[in-house]
């Protein structure tokens, strides 16, 4: 927190970190495998059957989360809102009965397909109404519209502000958002935890994506807030 006192028609503000990057899995690691992990730990629920839990759990062993603490993240919020064509997009994904992160993958990837990334076609200010039906936009949108379907299915899910790092691995493509902030999604799993998705670029975030904050959306993390 700072206060400028003096007459100022241009203020600059730049942030240096050391970042240090412990990667949950090795970068060999497919996502496919890692959701199979996932799974694995969390006992191969329906989505059904974990909307269930998240309204009677009590606090999460992993994570220490609990329904209160949840409830916050299951609710429409000013960038997510939840509307009917929200709710029928994520229908096709959410199957009954189907596995929760089977579920969530798949949701990922329709955005990702159905979506094209274009810079500069959307602000913060473009409604998720206008995104869903123009079929275009940049990583915010994505993380806003997968949020919003989470949710209208009742799930727990939140915004994850960060960066990606700018020159990719040899051999690997360069991934879309690494040259400014970027954002992504998180799902809340039973006996799992928080475990992110990133539309934009159809994966599992691993040690490419260093996070800066979480929170409902967008307007929670802002890189910069105050009055001005």
């Amino acid at each position: 927190y700072f206060t400028q006192r003096h007459p100022h028609e241009r203020m600059v503000l730049t942030a240096q970190s050391d970042v240090v990057i412990r990667p949950a899995f090795a970068a060999t690691v497919e996502p496919a495998a890692i959701l199979a992990e996932f799974t694995a730990l969390s006992g191969e629920f329906s989505w059904e059957a974990t909307v269930a839990r998240l309204t009677s759990v009590p606090p999460d062993h992993h994570s220490g989360e609990s329904v209160a603490d949840l409830y916050q993240y299951r609710l429409p919020s000013p960038f997510t809102p939840i509307f009917p064509a929200v709710t029928a997009f994520a229908q096709r994904s959410f199957t009954a009965g189907r596995p929760l992160l089977d579920a969530v993958a798949d949701l990922m990837a329709r955005i990702y397909h159905d979506f094209a990334f274009v810079a500069g076609v959307t602000t913060i200010a473009t409604p998720l109404a206008e995104v869903l039906a123009q079929r275009k936009g940049v990583c915010q949108d994505f993380a806003h519209l997968m949020i919003a379907c989470l949710r209208s299915q009742g799930l727990a899910a939140r915004y994850v502000s960060g960066y990606i790092e700018t020159i990719p691995p040899p051999g690997q493509v360069k991934l879309e958002g690494s040259d400014a902030s970027h954002a992504w999604c998180a799902v809340y799993v039973p006996a799992v935890g928080w475990v992110d998705f990133d539309p934009t670029n159809n994966l599992i975030p691993q040690e490419q994506h260093v996070v800066l904050g979480w929170g409902r959306d967008f307007g929670d993390v802002t890189p910069l807030k105050g009055v001005f």
